[in-house]
Parts: C-alpha cells; sequence; structure tokens
C-alpha cells in the first residue's frame, strides 16, 4: 500500500528530505537554555556513519560482547539513573579542583558548587555546561563542599572547537572523550531527531584505542577485543518500523550515527541523561533491540589529522596514495558495505601514567 507523505512522522520526512536533497548534517542540538552547539557540524561526533564499511573484526568483536545473546539497555531513566547536567553562566563562581589524575587533568578552575548536580553511584560523574561560554566541563569522582573539591580527574572540551585531548590522556571516561555529546537527550526525542553518536560500554576491551579515542583501558592486549573508540551502527536491515515514534528517533540515530564505545561496563548499556519525563514504556522498547543486529563500521577514513574531531564527510576522503605515510595514518576507505581487507587500529596501545576511569555499570538496579 503506497503511504502519503501526509501519513509520515514529522521526524521521517526531515530525514527522507534530507536523504533526497542531500543535505549537509547540522551540529547536534543545543541543550536546553543555551544555543551552544555541541561541537561543530563537521565533528566525528556528528557525522552519519551510514555508509561506511564494517570493520574487518566486527564478527570478533561482537562476539567477545555476547551480541548474540544480548539486548540492548538503555542505562538511564528517571532518577537516580542515567547522567544530569547542569547548565551555568558566567557569574557561576568557580573553584579549583585537587585531581587525583593530575598529569591527565585539565586544571581549571571548574564552575562547580553546592547546586552541582552529580551522577549517583560510585563513579560520580559532574557534567557542567558554561552557557555564556559554550565550554563543557565533566568530572570523574567529584565531592566536596564550599571551595574544597576533588575528583579523580577533569577535563574541559571548548564545545565550538575539534580539539582532542592530548594523545594518551584520560578525561572524565575512559576513552578520552567528552561524556556529554554521547547521550541521548529527552529534549533531543521530543524534537524528532537525534544527531550525533551515542555512548555506550562493554565489559571488556582491547589495550589500543581507535580515533578519536585517546586513552585504553583494556583488559588484555587482544585484537578480538573491540578498542575504546569502536563504532557500532544498527544494520539498515533492522525494521524499526513496529516501534513507537520515540524510539524510532533513537534507533535512526543509531543507524546513521551508531554507538561509540567509550568506558568498561556492561555489555551494551547506553548512556543517557538523568531525567523524571523518560517513560518507562519507551525504555521498555529499547530493552528488545538486540545487539546481534549492529556492526562495527571502519571509521578511519573519515579521519583529516589526528589530532582533531573533525571528520571528512563520507564519499570525499582522499585517494589513497602511494607516498609513505606517517606512522599515524591509513588509506582511507570507501564508503561503502563491503567489508575491507583488514584494519587494526589506528593507535596502538599508548603507556598511561594512570588507571582510566571506570563506570561502574549499576545494571542489577534496573
Amino acid at each position: 500500500m503506497a503511504w502519503g507523505i501526509a501519513r509520515l512522522p514529522v521526524f521521517l520526512i526531515t530525514v527522507l528530505a534530507a536523504a533526497v536533497l542531500g543535505i549537509a548534517p547540522a551540529a547536534a542540538a543545543p541543550p536546553p537554555s543555551t544555543t551552544c552547539s555541541v561541537f561543530p557540524s563537521n565533528n566525528i561526533w556528528n557525522t552519519d556513519i551510514s555508509k561506511l564499511p564494517v570493520h574487518a573484526r566486527s564478527t570478533q568483536w561482537l562476539a567477545s560482547m555476547a551480541a548474540s545473546t544480548t539486548k540492548l539497555h538503555p542505562d538511564f531513566g528517571g532518577p537516580p539513573y542515567g547522567f544530569p547536567y547542569n547548565v551555568v553562566g558566567n557569574a557561576h563562581p568557580t573553584v579549583t579542583v585537587s585531581f587525583q589524575y593530575a598529569s591527565e587533568s585539565d586544571p581549571g578552575p571548574y564552575p562547580v558548587g553546592a547546586d552541582t548536580l552529580i551522577e549517583n553511584g560510585s563513579d560520580r560523574h559532574a557534567l557542567i555546561v558554561n552557557r555564556d561560554t559554550c565550554t563543557l566541563y565533566e568530572l570523574y569522582d567529584l565531592s566536596g563542599s564550599g571551595t574544597s573539591w576533588t575528583a579523580g580527574s577533569g577535563a574541559i572540551f571548548p564545545l565550538g572547537s575539534n580539539a582532542l585531548r592530548p594523545l594518551g590522556w584520560t578525561s572524565a571516561d575512559a576513552a578520552g572523550l567528552p561524556l556529554f555529546p554521547g547521550l541521548v537527550r529527552w529534549d533531543e526525542v521530543q524534537a524528532g531527531a537525534i544527531t550525533h553518536a551515542i555512548r555506550f560500554t562493554a565489559q571488556q576491551t582491547d589495550r589500543s584505542f581507535l580515533w578519536p579515542a585517546r586513552h585504553q583501558a583494556g583488559a588484555a592486549a587482544n585484537p578480538a577485543l573491540p578498542p575504546m573508540g569502536a563504532r557500532f551502527r544498527l544494520r539498515a536491515t533492522y525494521d524499526i518500523s513496529h516501534f513507537s515514534a520515540q524510539a524510532q528517533v533513537i534507533l535512526l540515530a543509531m543507524q546513521h550515527y551508531g554507538l561509540l564505545l567509550a568506558d568498561n561496563g556492561s555489555n551494551w548499556f547506553f548512556s543517557g541523561t538523568e531525567d523524571a519525563a523518560w517513560p518507562d514504556s519507551l525504555l521498555t522498547e529499547l530493552k528488545n533491540v538486540p545487539a546481534g543486529q549492529f556492526d562495527a563500521v571502519d571509521e578511519s577514513g573519515l579521519m583529516v589529522d589526528p589530532n582533531s574531531a573533525a571528520a571528512r564527510s563520507c564519499g570525499v576522503a582522499a585517494a589513497s596514495s602511494s607516498t609513505l605515510r606517517s606512522w599515524w595514518r591509513i588509506s582511507p576507505v570507501r564508503c561503502s558495505d563491503r567489508r575491507p581487507a583488514t584494519l587494526g587500529p589506528i593507535w596502538p596501545a599508548v603507556a598511561s601514567a594512570t588507571l582510566a576511569p571506570r563506570r561502574l555499570a549499576t545494571w542489577w538496579l534496573r
């Protein structure tokens, strides 16, 4: 039966129009009460990976995460589940934070105080957006009061920049990446589009990392385990039509922007905000998606510079050259679903002075 355009949900009309007209993707939606883009539109977090080839180690990585017998788990919801985040202005007081892993932390100061919402559980992440400067502050294991604050690690990200952290540095997350850009937010679902990758965890990871990750927290040097920074895409052949419109927003994002491996934790737990508005029915729906419907993709051909999160648009990567490349470079791959012959991690294991922050998944509470 033919479907008239008037019967399609608004968010599907938007997606179809973009596909037909070749509209360039926009930056991820600004956090509510701000006008801050969450990184530039050409940032790897905001890059459509639906046409990238399947990674050569996809089958092994899926097996290591028990994909054939596991379903997705939304690691968020109403309090106490998920990541709360804070929006402040320049008027908010700032403090100096003492770090356990000071050598890989940005010194600050940080806009934290008694009003700062902190993640429940042992990891105690704090995510703060300054709406006036469009700066993201992230802290791991934050505690304190008054002017005396301590944390395991801290990272500061200008939201208008594609700069990555120094090579080998952690952040408030094990992969050395920001957390906030990878969270599923209720305001995005309500608006009908998520245009960024989604953060998720795996129980065991390799002692290496792929661009754009900067840090590893691997259980073993084992290429059959996924490295930090690995990206996974929900297959286009997976039928999402029987899901609710809200669930389809999230699943479409998984088909076009994928899941980005950023920390150790329970397999296939993906991250979102702590928000009382999350419907239990939506979370229950998402728990029915088989992890076996995902593939790892090879996004190495999108890299412009190893120290930048800027990404080429799929299909415009420079042609491979016979000239000997620097140690970090890999010949770009075509934007297709063909499996490349053999590609390993861009980044080998890099020694780090720190033990990586680890998110301890409280799966038994839900």
